[in-house]
């Protein structure tokens, strides 16, 4: 995703999260001049309170403004692995946008945030140490586990 279209996503983003925030004031101050319990629920009237209003939207002014700040911290922190990834077919390694190869491991640690702890397949571990994984005699069907001595 290239950087204008992050970009753009993050505007729009935060202009939906501004609109949201804005609907709520507009809703608190709507409550207070045409007193929405009375009209939808039949409830007393109450009388225009101009203070408690204003002390809503004043509570609710930072929490906005928190929010978005959080969003827009976060969405820059995104990091993107998308489309086709260019990889060798015997290596593995992958070629990047300057049409250098990378390992595999090297290329989406630098594009996200994945870590990465290796270890052998059952698979392949039986194709490299033959010896140490072969068929089992055990009623289980489980292979030897893997050890440096022979005789375990």
């Amino acid at each position: 995703m290239e950087k204008l279209e992050k970009d753009f996503i993050l505007k729009r983003l935060v202009v939906v999260e501004g609109i949201a925030f804005i609907g709520v004031i507009v809703l608190i101050w709507l409550d207070e001049v045409i007193d929405i319990p009375y009209l939808l629920l039949g409830a007393e009237r109450t009388p225009i309170n101009w203070r408690e209003s204003l002390f809503e939207s004043l509570f609710v002014l930072p929490i906005c403004l928190m929010i978005i700040h959080y969003t827009k911290a976060l969405f820059r922190r995104l990091k993107y692995l998308e489309g086709f990834l260019p990889i060798c077919a015997s290596c593995k390694k992958i070629r990047d946008s300057k049409g250098s190869w990378q390992q595999m491991e090297e290329y989406i640690t630098d594009r996200s945030e994945a870590q990465f702890s290796h270890g052998i397949c059952p698979e392949c571990a039986k194709k490299l140490y033959p010896e140490v994984f072969g068929e089992s005699d055990r009623p289980d069907g489980r292979d030897k586990p893997l050890s440096r001595n022979k005789e375990a």
